[in-house]
């Protein structure tokens, strides 16, 4: 496993993620529908939901994809059972089988609680710890976090070298987490250096994987 972590000065009390993410049935329910489009249906809406997670999984398989939404249905499930708050101020991106955790808690046994519940989940090949333990937050934060990912977000939807739908972006606390799947080292290039010209980012940190690392072979 890999364990990554970032320290952060003591400051407000931090906020907690929208309330709606602490709810699995909702998770769940997208998931299913996914799964059902990628089966094949005639209505307008499905074709549309199936046109949108055939691009989300292009560089994936859908074995793959579907397994990754398995794990991320588990860790909903195990963190809501264990605790709300706590699933509320942690976030997880999956991407064949790899688990980055996010978001930030008070003390390190919270943090330890987190990846602990994520390693319990079946089919977790590899766990990334990114929580950051600290006080820092408040809805300022979480605000300027919000704006932070959606202007990123936006310029890669934007650059049409960059293929927007295999990155996952989130911003803690100001920093920026990236997780995917990169064509090539000159898309990464472009992905990171859109993300470095964000001017309230304090810094990037990059999970992303190229689309021909030997390590995604590996779990093929």
């Amino acid at each position: 496993m890999t364990e990554a972590a970032i320290e952060r000065a003591p400051g407000p009390r931090r906020c907690r993620r929208p309330g709606w993410q602490a709810v699995p049935g909702i998770a769940l329910a997208l998931g299913l529908a996914g799964l059902l489009c990628l089966a094949g249906c005639g209505t307008p809406l499905v074709d549309g939901v199936t046109t949108a997670a055939t691009e989300l999984v292009k560089e994936r398989s859908v074995g793959d994809a579907a397994e990754d939404l398995a794990i991320r249905t588990e860790l909903n499930h195990l963190f809501f059972q264990d605790d709300v708050a706590l699933y509320q101020d942690v976030s997880f991106s999956v991407i064949e089988g790899r688990v980055l955790l996010k978001g930030s808690v008070a003390t390190p046994e919270e943090r330890l609680r987190a990846r602990r519940l994520a390693g319990q989940a079946d089919g977790v090949r590899e766990l990334i710890d990114e929580i950051q333990v600290t006080e820092e937050g408040g809805i300022a934060n979480y605000a300027r976090d919000t704006w932070i990912s959606a202007q990123l977000k936006g310029k890669l939807l934007a650059d049409t070298d960059v293929m927007s739908l295999n990155y996952d972006v989130e911003t803690v606390n100001g920093t920026v987490y990236i997780m995917g799947i990169a064509r090539d080292e000159n898309e990464l290039a472009l992905v990171m250096g859109h993300a470095r010209s964000i001017e309230d980012a304090k810094s990037v940190v990059s999970h992303v994987m190229l689309k021909d690392d030997p390590r995604r072979q590996a779990t093929s």
